[in-house]
């Protein structure tokens, strides 16, 4: 293996270095996978990308090549290898931050994330059930409208039970950092996936491991369980995405895998969301990380867009793909002399919405990166099932160009004249037919709006409300328009329910957007605890959680708080994994067959990560 420098960037001839046998030890336990993968490109751009992806610097790998690379062989190279002299420059956090975004998995997990090792296997492997013919909570939601709502009969819990909900196990992800799969439960089996590129079967009732499989990336999407045709005997498939924007189709019974396809070729595109499955499709959105940190002088912002691609379930090939904003074209060079594009952004970080009877899907997207931002940046869209075209689309925040690392000193001429302010829509919209058979789809804005839309009439305004008021004098304040909602909320036949990035929970009348009750959580006095992570509904109880890590059931009638369990601490786990819960920012728990599973420790905010998997049950 012959190996050269060149501007501090990783330049090689012959056989890829990535294959060498990786001797990097884990990162110690306070590391944070969150963090990392916020601020690891901005990292990478900043000292890396004047070489990789520079037309100058051929022999530089590309960006998109130095991402299929393991992290420990990252992390080394800038340690001790041949970009020592570059990384000498960055302290150790921002290598393994560095390895852990380009790689997308921490350090140390392609080894300790094998069910194989784990000492909890379970004993047989009996034939998967019809998942449909049982209780489930197949993939983000329940149902395909994105209701978050358990009936009576597959929750086998009531409201009366739910106050007497103990934790009956906890599974430990190994080497873990951030605990953001939403748990899927389908034949009396959990599919988790985790930050440590691994997907999981467990048993719901003992937590006992099935099989794991590994992915080439982080897989924060949750697993949806659906039907699939030509594999043999295999009957079930377990589809889920990538950090790498890769999905998968593997064999819900073993793990064996089925197909896999790469559904967008940017450098840093990745999915975040849970796919859909409906009548043999596959759909699929997808996100990216540009926004982060696209600042740096030396990088060619900004090119990353979102999607939905519908691929065939049973073969992974491509059906459609829909583009939220046109094909980014060169526009300017930069102070610097590099070539600046647009359009970008518009990422989809939320499960799509099904809507069978208007063969429609919708989505939520995210903000613009580029001047000016088109009108699908900041939106509703509804999409065609058969063919992905779009049917309407309703803009809800105009004029939204963000990008991370364009504030005070660290701004420059990549940035947008007027950052912000950044209205990215994470909520899937829910779709609900009320008393009179009409049909509304609702979603939150970080600002504090909840808006429902009329599916018939082109996405039309049937009533919106602020949930969160925003203070005289702050309202050119950035954070003062991040107080709302977030990652979604969860819905019965009369309320729609969002927790609130400024705390608490808030109930709103479905026909009228009234608001019926406002519940808040005691906290510590001076402290500030977000409750913007997904909602999740059963009859008489919501459940909602918060960056301190404790989850909250809350009486549907009147706001009170009826049980609540902090998940911030050590647990013992039926692997023998040490494991911590965390923050709970980004998921909700799922609920079936009397028990509830919820992940604790995601670590986005930079603080109170966790690795665990937590299992409760009221008998």
């Amino acid at each position: 293996m012959a190996m050269a420098v060149a501007c501090g960037c990783f330049v090689f001839a012959g056989e890829a270095w990535a294959q060498a046998p990786a001797q990097t030890p884990p990162p110690a336990a306070g590391a944070n996978l969150g963090a990392g993968t916020e601020t690891g490109i901005g990292t990478f751009q900043t000292h890396c990308m004047s070489c990789h992806g520079n037309p100058n610097v051929p022999q530089a790998p590309a960006p998109d090549a130095v991402r299929q690379m393991p992290p420990e062989r990252i992390y080394d190279a800038l340690t001790t290898g041949v970009m020592k002299p570059m990384g000498d420059s960055l302290t150790d956090d921002q290598k393994k931050m560095l390895a852990t975004f380009l790689s997308g998995r921490p350090l140390g997990s392609l080894k300790e994330g094998d069910a194989k090792d784990m000492p909890n296997q379970c004993a047989s492997n009996p034939p998967l059930s019809n998942p449909s013919a049982g209780p489930e909570w197949n993939g983000w939601s329940p149902d395909g409208v994105n209701s978050r709502f358990q009936d009576a009969k597959d929750a086998g819990l009531t409201a009366d039970q739910v106050p007497q909900l103990k934790l009956k196990w906890a599974f430990g992800y190994p080497t873990g950092l951030s605990a953001f799969g939403q748990p899927a439960v389908a034949s009396g089996r959990i599919f988790v996936g985790s930050d440590i590129g691994y997907v999981y079967s467990l048993d719901a009732q003992t937590g006992c491991v099935y099989w794991s499989y590994q992915a080439k990336g982080s897989v924060r999407s949750a697993v949806n369980i659906a039907p699939v045709k030509g594999h043999g005997a295999t009957k079930y498939a377990a589809y889920f995405g990538d950090a790498h924007a890769n999905v998968y189709a593997v064999d819900a019974q073993n793990g064996q895998q089925l197909w896999m396809a790469r559904v967008d070729d940017h450098f840093v595109a990745r999915i975040t969301a849970a796919p859909k499955v409906y009548k043999g499709v596959v759909y699929i959105p997808v996100s990216s990380s540009e926004e982060f940190s696209s600042s740096n002088l030396d990088y060619s912002c900004c090119t990353g867009r979102g999607s939905v691609v519908a691929l065939d379930a049973s073969t992974g090939k491509q059906v459609w793909k829909t583009y939220v904003v046109d094909t980014p074209k060169p526009v300017r060079k930069n102070s610097k002399g590099v070539q600046q594009y647009a359009p970008s952004g518009g990422s989809i970080w939320n499960s799509p919405t099904i809507d069978a009877k208007r063969n429609a899907l919708y989505v939520g997207t995210g903000d613009g990166q580029t001047e000016p931002t088109p009108d699908t940046t900041d939106a509703i869209m509804a999409l065609d099932l058969k063919t992905g075209k779009v049917l309407w689309f309703y803009q809800a925040q105009a004029g939204d160009a963000f990008m991370g690392g364009c504030n005070g000193d660290t701004r420059t001429d990549n940035c947008p004249k007027v950052n912000g302010p950044d209205q990215d829509i994470g909520n899937s919209p829910i779709l609900r037919k009320l008393a009179d058979g009409k049909s509304i789809v609702v979603f939150g804005m970080k600002n504090g709006a909840v808006t429902a839309l009329d599916p018939d009439r082109k996405g039309a305004v049937v009533w919106s409300v602020r949930v969160v008021d925003i203070p005289k004098g702050q309202e050119n304040s950035f954070a003062a328009h991040l107080n709302g909602v977030v990652w979604g909320g969860a819905a019965d036949d009369q309320n729609v329910y969002y927790g609130l990035q400024s705390g608490g929970m808030v109930a709103l009348k479905l026909a009228t957007g009234d608001v019926v009750w406002r519940a808040a959580f005691p906290k510590p006095e001076g402290t500030h605890v977000i409750n913007s992570a997904a909602a999740t509904a059963m009859p008489g109880v919501v459940f909602v959680a918060g960056s301190d890590g404790k989850l909250h059931a809350v009486s549907t009638a009147d706001g009170k708080v009826i049980w609540e369990y902090d998940t911030a601490r050590k647990f013992e786990t039926v692997n023998n994994v040490p494991a911590r819960g965390g923050a709970i920012a980004s998921i909700g728990p799922s609920i079936a067959s009397g028990m509830l599973f919820i992940g604790s420790g995601y670590a986005v905010t930079g603080s109170n990560s966790g690795n665990v998997l937590l299992a409760f049950s009221a008998q």
